[in-house]
């Protein structure tokens, strides 16, 4: 008998058609029923909760009741992260559902990932947190440094919250259409929540696709510090807040 964990029960329940279907729906972070799903999976709904009683038996997600609806969401991020890793190789060897097609672009430049920003802009994210020593990476891992931690309270971040919860701080997730790393965690968590909350940015309806206002994304590129231009770098916190106030104000106006 070989030890350790045993991987083909989770692959098995993933790598059904209509359940993986239906996981790809609840990546996006969203919880839905099991009709919802259904219609996700391409399945009847008597067939849809049978695959759904498996995913849960199986601690890939978890059921909430609201009234008279029963809600359905991923267990949590580290299923996330699985699935997004999974969509990263079927995405390099050509394993597509469809061909790509008007909205593709949109998808990759930026979505949900669960519960964070994903694609393009969720990896230029990262970049520019690191590069600016705002969070450091030793191999896969991720480290708030002192830099960052003074940044991110500039920013409106409340740290003494997410580091008394038991989610890891930062987390590296693999991005399946980037190939690269962008930031999860509950610190990723907490910025894409912060971008929302300054209306930088909207979700597509019933899609993971993630839109940038123009005002939004002037303050993405500026309070990361991710402008080519010298004079429009935010290198500091107190640079960071103030370009926050003025994209607020724009917002408002």
């Amino acid at each position: 008998m070989k030890d350790g964990p045993s991987i083909a029960p989770v692959a098995a329940l993933a790598g059904d058609p209509a359940r993986a279907n239906m996981l790809s729906a609840l990546s996006g972070g969203m919880a839905l029923t099991a009709s919802e799903l259904a219609e996700e999976g391409g399945v009847t709904l008597q067939t849809a909760s049978s695959h759904l009683a498996k995913l849960a038996a199986g601690g890939l997600v978890t059921t909430a009741r609201q009234g008279r609806h029963r809600y359905f969401r991923l267990a949590d991020d580290d299923v996330a992260r699985m699935l997004e890793a999974i969509m990263g190789v079927a995405a390099r060897t050509g394993h597509l559902r469809t061909r790509p097609g008007p909205r593709d672009p949109a998808l990759r430049k930026a979505r949900i990932c669960y519960d964070h920003l994903a694609g393009e802009m969720g990896v230029r994210m990262l970049d520019g947190l690191l590069s600016a020593r705002r969070i450091a990476r030793s191999g896969d891992e991720l480290h708030l440094t002192k830099n960052g931690t003074a940044f991110l309270r500039e920013f409106g971040i409340d740290l003494d919250r997410l580091s008394a919860a038991r989610r890891p701080l930062c987390r590296a997730c693999l991005d399946w259409s980037m190939r690269r790393y962008h930031l999860g965690g509950a610190l990723g968590a907490a910025l894409l929540a912060r971008f929302e909350e300054l209306k930088w940015l909207r979700r597509e309806n019933n899609s993971r696709v993630i839109h940038f206002t123009r005002i939004g994304e002037t303050g993405f590129i500026e309070t990361l510090g991710l402008a080519t231009s010298s004079s429009q770098m935010v290198s500091s916190p107190q640079g960071a807040q103030r370009s926050q106030k003025i994209m607020a104000r724009r917002a408002c106006n």
